[in-house]
């Protein structure tokens, strides 16, 4: 099988998603406790009929839902993702959850605290600004994505 191996934030803890919501640390860690990185399936932007790999890791860390995997490159759709990943036109990751527990926060957010976690896509435009994907032998790309999606939770943060 012909692979391309990708990494990124699929979510960032305590920065408000332009629906409002946050998610809290530990939202994840019951989810990834009880199913493997394997049963999360990595999507090309939430379409089910579009699977374009397999997650190998996704664990908490101080900053959000770090997540490992493969794309697929024996499917046209993930070589296509990949070789858009690799330009920088598409580098957005989302999730695909149920919300097990949260509390109202402000008029419209919610603090999340627990996720059900079903799937992570590689999107266009994330609801979260700054979970960002990129080729995982790229060092350099993957630094600068990561120092560019820093930046942005700073500017979100502040309401800039």
């Amino acid at each position: 099988m012909n692979t391309a191996a990708i990494e990124g934030y699929a979510s960032l803890f305590g920065v408000k998603d332009m629906a409002g919501d946050i998610v809290a640390r530990g939202a994840f860690a019951r989810t990834l406790r009880d199913k493997s990185p394997g049963a999360f399936k990595l999507l090309y932007q939430h379409d089910a009929a579009e699977p374009i790999g397999l997650l190998s890791d996704a664990h908490e860390d101080a900053r959000g839902l770090f997540i490992a995997g493969a794309l697929n490159l024996d499917t046209q759709r993930g070589e296509e993702a990949y070789a858009l990943l690799v330009q920088g036109a598409l580098t957005g990751l989302s999730i695909g959850f149920n919300v097990v527990t949260a509390a109202k926060q402000g008029r419209d957010g919610r603090l999340i605290t627990e996720i059900d976690l079903w799937e992570v896509s590689l999107v266009t435009f994330p609801m979260l600004p700054g979970a960002s994907a990129w080729p995982a032998e790229d060092a350099p790309q993957a630094s600068l994505l990561r120092t560019l999606s820093h930046g942005s939770r700073l500017f979100m943060s502040q309401g800039v």
